[in-house]
């Protein structure tokens, strides 16, 4: 039981790993604070089979959004939360 219990725990650990090194290039297009979403124009985004463009997404804190500026070059990893497509990690 507790080899399993290793196996099952390096396995959630390394999906945590491909996770967060999947970071997807984009720029910043529009912020938009009131609505808490930001306009990327990104490269494709494999886990959502998704191909590049540009588009809407949420953000799951708004503290991101204080710090972007249009045309700033970013890093995110995005998921469909709730139906919605939103930026769960963002990097400068």
């Amino acid at each position: 039981m507790k080899s399993l219990l290793a196996l099952l725990a390096a396995a959630v650990l390394s999906t945590a790993a491909l996770a967060q090194a999947a970071l997807t290039p984009g720029e910043v297009v529009k912020v938009d604070k009131g609505a808490g979403k930001v306009t990327l124009k990104h490269e494709e985004l494999k886990n959502l089979d998704m191909p590049a463009m540009t588009m809407n997404f949420r953000v799951t804190d708004p503290a991101m959004l204080d710090s972007l500026a249009v045309g700033q070059k970013v890093r995110f990893a995005a998921e469909k939360v709730n139906g919605q497509y939103t930026v769960v990690r963002l990097e400068k």
